[in-house]
């Protein structure tokens, strides 16, 4: 039988990332699948950003049929009664010494997940749900979520694409939710968001958009990119709904978005440019080019995991396509010049009809949260 008790934990290490993701997916198993799931979140301040109608003070608040939780790093005592039949540590969090003791104390053993980063790597497939024995007679199993088969797929809402097919087809709903935002672009224009870390090649990427013949909208939700955009401008602050010219480039701050507009914003626009996990997912289920800036890691590590996913996803572009989109990822990410940016508007249209492309072939696979459920219905 279905388990019915999910507890999701979370701990914020980058911002937005971690709990954008847990917060996706403690919603969709909540709505789509029925389940009681509760959310630990050990820095509820950034909850609140992405979730306003929360409270950062509270231990516990029911918000979208999930229960949101402070997890508190004195964890008290819990009953066993207490303890999920599913628990996920999301990430590689370490579970509170008390809730494990409680998991062990339980007669029959709650299924115990770590849900892994997503990564393009050949190795994923064939970790994908391997068991860890734990003290207690516990056991963990590592799932990972990804983009073939053997994986357990992308963080994707059932009806998700029947919503951005009718967004995009309908111009009025683009040009709406566009004026709600203060932003009018021209019919001309070329539409870029940009959300990234700290990065050094924005300058050089600013300037070819500056000096290309063709004009550009690039809209900047507020994010840790601010510093490196302000220092280009030449301007001491910059505030939500300030506007910048700089030869055929306009850009525009925009505030920080719910997840809801985050994704009406990323299906507005011709190109993406997107950082970390969550924002990298959703830029895929719009069907738009995009322009990862990868998690760094020690010791480059993050370049085998770049390298993966490229060589996986352009395997179905033309050799100059691939070549372009190859070249000014890897210049984003420190290795290159961002003159690439060059090619890759010239390949933009073959680009556009690719990724919906892909996103298709993506979204004909199991979403993580079926794949966490199915897997869940054959251990508990």
């Amino acid at each position: 039988m279905m388990s019915k008790r999910w507890d999701i934990f979370c701990c914020v290490v980058d911002n937005y990332g971690d709990i954008g993701v847990t917060w996706r997916l403690a919603r969709q198993l909540a709505a789509e699948h029925g389940l009681s799931v509760r959310l630990w979140v050990d820095e509820l301040a950034s909850f609140v950003r992405l979730c306003p109608e929360a409270g950062a003070s509270l231990p516990s608040q029911l918000i979208d049929g999930v229960e949101v939780c402070h997890w508190p790093k004195d964890f008290p005592p819990l009953a066993v009664a207490e303890v999920a039949d599913v628990v996920i540590e999301a990430f590689a969090c370490t579970l509170p010494a008390a809730y494990v003791e409680a998991m062990a104390a339980r007669q029959h053993k709650p299924l115990w997940l770590n849900l892994e980063y997503l990564s393009a790597e050949a190795w994923v497939a064939g970790c994908h749900t391997l068991p860890s024995p734990q003290a207690g007679g516990l056991q963990k199993f590592f799932f990972f979520p990804g983009f073939i088969d053997g994986t357990g797929g992308l963080l994707r809402e059932r009806d998700l694409l029947t919503q951005r097919r009718a967004f995009q087809a309908a111009p009025h709903s683009r040009r709406d939710f566009l004026a709600r935002l203060g932003v009018t672009p021209t019919d001309d224009s070329l539409l870029i968001s940009l959300f990234a870390y700290e990065n050094t090649a924005l300058a050089d990427w600013l300037q070819a958009l500056a000096l290309d013949p063709r004009p550009t909208l690039l809209l900047v939700p507020q994010g840790r990119i601010e510093g490196d955009l302000r220092r280009w401008l030449g301007v001491a602050d910059i505030e939500p709904g300030s506007r910048w010219q700089r030869g055929n480039l306009q850009v525009q701050l925009l505030p920080f978005l719910s997840q809801q507009d985050y994704d009406r914003l990323l299906w507005s626009c011709d190109f993406n440019a997107v950082r970390g996990e969550d924002s990298f997912v959703r830029a895929q289920w719009a069907g738009r080019p995009l322009l990862w800036h990868i998690y760094q890691q020690e010791e480059g590590a993050h370049w085998d995991k770049l390298d993966a996913f490229l060589n996986l996803y352009c395997s179905g572009l033309s050799p100059q396509a691939a070549d372009a989109l190859r070249q000014l990822w890897h210049a984003w990410n420190g290795r290159g010049d961002m003159a690439a940016w060059g090619e890759v508007r010239d390949h933009m249209a073959a680009l556009s009809a690719y990724a919906d492309g892909w996103c298709e072939a993506q979204a004909s696979r199991p979403d993580l949260a079926t794949s966490l459920v199915r897997f869940s219905g054959k251990w508990i």
